[in-house]
């Protein structure tokens, strides 16, 4: 039978409850009689700390077998092997990789107590989400209807199998000590829970595709649901770019004509289109913004899971630099194969009442006035706008992604709705304010060539005109319809986006 490492070093480390634990205690008085005397979560009397650093340190001595004060690769596979565990080199990499804070390719004592006390929390959220009647153990039948609900059919063979390699008592099912003991020294990266309700680039639009695409769980990748996603995905951006395409249009509006002399505010923006165009000019530019949806998404996968297999593996979750690299050059690969779409989309939006008959028209008149070249302008500020977009917005959000999992999450990894929307606002929000001069430089450049006898304008005269003439504030024109899209846009995006999962046979958990 398979030794536990818990059973004889980590159990006596942490309580059942996953709360640092005295030797020999035994619940409280108060804790059973409603008595005096405080008590940890359960129930045991609460521990004085120097117990339990004395604990972890026992552990991390019996780990760290040529006795230098840290733990490197070959002192896990010996001090581990001598407890009866055997974990792959692979394994071995990937905890000494989850913990070192450093990146000195070893732990020391407090990093291996940080990464003890994180990957217990989230062993805890996967059982808590497994224990389908709430009972404190994980039988057969839940094991398979846990699987079924991310898209893998198994049978209760298979889920009894599962279970034994973990079941110490012979009881056929697995309680929260035995889960913690076989996965504690572990690697268990790419926690599904987490994952699936925790996904960002998918549901929300801003209007902007910058950001770094969502991870999709191995079962998701399996069974095609990733291409649900994404689909719906589509269809929430278009509907939320269409319901807040006037604050777009006033905003691209504003960031070309805006100016001292010309101050165009809010209200005198909207008058203006209305009375050059009617209402329904408040939406050109966005049977474009729309269109270029689909081909930017599905180019921008595809470039980020191929990628990914350079820097890591198709199989797992990157870290958080491995993502933003892959999601930037994803990005900029995207970016690249579809700009001459977001140069027609500046264009459609400036026009004037008449001035071209459709998408095509605009296209043709360009080629042949300004040449293919035209369709490139701007390419420089959008590349270098991806970085700062996507490494912000994903920062921000796997902050507070990380900061609520820490406090809040105790039974489910499922943020709920309200705390969702907040943080991929704050992030989008954060992200497209780091970017806001490259993009309001971008579309200028892009404006440029329709204006007859313009000169030739590069990224960095832009910049110092703007500069010069209408000091910094200058290149922050039209951040405030940009930023008044965004509640709105997350809103749309997320409850369409929720909807059209529904129909298309993603079930919600």
């Amino acid at each position: 039978a398979r030794r536990s490492l818990a059973s004889p070093v980590v159990s006596g480390v942490l309580c059942p409850c996953g709360s640092p634990r005295a030797p020999g205690a035994t619940p409280s008085p108060g804790a059973e009689g409603g008595g005096g005397g405080s008590a940890g979560p359960c129930g045991r009397p609460l521990c004085e700390a120097s117990e339990q650093d004395r604990r972890l340190r026992a552990l991390f001595q019996k780990l760290d077998v040529n006795r230098d004060g840290a733990l490197c690769i070959h002192d896990l596979a010996v001090g581990l092997g001598r407890l009866g565990l055997h974990r792959t080199e692979l394994d071995l990499l990937k905890i000494v990789k989850a913990g070192d804070k450093d990146l000195d390719g070893q732990l020391d004592f407090e990093e291996f107590v940080h990464y003890l006390q994180d990957h217990e929390k989230k062993l805890r959220l996967v059982f808590k989400s497994l224990d389908k009647k709430n009972d404190g153990r994980i039988d057969a039948q839940e094991i398979v209807q846990s699987l079924r609900d991310l898209g893998v059919k198994i049978s209760e063979q298979q889920a009894e199998k599962i279970l034994k390699s973990m079941d110490k008592n012979g009881t056929m099912t697995i309680d929260w000590n035995e889960w913690r003991d076989y996965h504690l020294l572990h690697p268990v990266e790419n926690i599904p829970e987490i994952i699936l309700y925790w996904k960002h680039s998918t549901i929300f639009d801003v209007g902007e595709n910058l950001t770094v695409p969502d991870e999709f769980t191995v079962e998701e990748r399996q069974t095609g649901m990733w291409w649900r996603h994404l689909v719906a995905g589509g269809g929430a951006g278009a509907v939320s770019r269409t319901c807040t395409a006037p604050l777009d249009r006033l905003k691209v509006l504003m960031q070309v004509h805006a100016s001292r002399s010309n101050n165009m505010c809010i209200v005198g923006g909207f008058t203006q289109m209305i009375r050059e165009g009617g209402p329904r000019s408040l939406w050109r530019g966005n049977g474009i913004n729309v269109l270029k949806i689909a081909p930017e998404s599905a180019i921008k996968f595809m470039a980020y899971e191929q990628i990914k297999r350079f820097i890591g593996t198709d199989q797992e979750m990157l870290r958080i630099h491995e993502r933003l690299l892959a999601g930037s050059l994803a990005g900029a690969i995207a970016q690249s194969s579809i700009y001459p779409m977001e140069v027609l989309k500046t264009r459609m939006a400036l026009r004037k009442t008449g001035q071209y008959s459709g998408m095509l028209d605009c296209a043709k008149n360009i080629l042949s006035k300004e040449g293919m070249a035209a369709f490139y302008k701007g390419y420089i500020p959008n590349m270098l706008g991806i970085i700062p977009y996507a490494g912000i917005d994903l920062a921000v959000y796997e902050t507070l992604k990380n900061a609520w999992l820490q406090r809040y999450a105790v039974n489910s990894a499922d943020p709920g709705v309200f705390v969702l929307l907040a943080c991929g606002t704050i992030s989008s929000t954060c992200g497209q304010l780091a970017s806001y001069p490259l993009a309001l430089v971008r579309t200028r450049m892009q404006a440029q060539a329709s204006v007859e006898g313009a000169p030739e304008v590069t990224m960095r005269g832009l910049f110092k005109h703007i500069l010069k003439t209408e000091g910094a504030f200058g290149l922050y024109r039209g951040l405030a319809p940009n930023f008044m899209k965004v509640i709105p846009a997350v809103s749309i995006s997320y409850v369409v986006y929720e909807n059209l999962k529904m129909t298309l046979g993603v079930q919600s958990r």
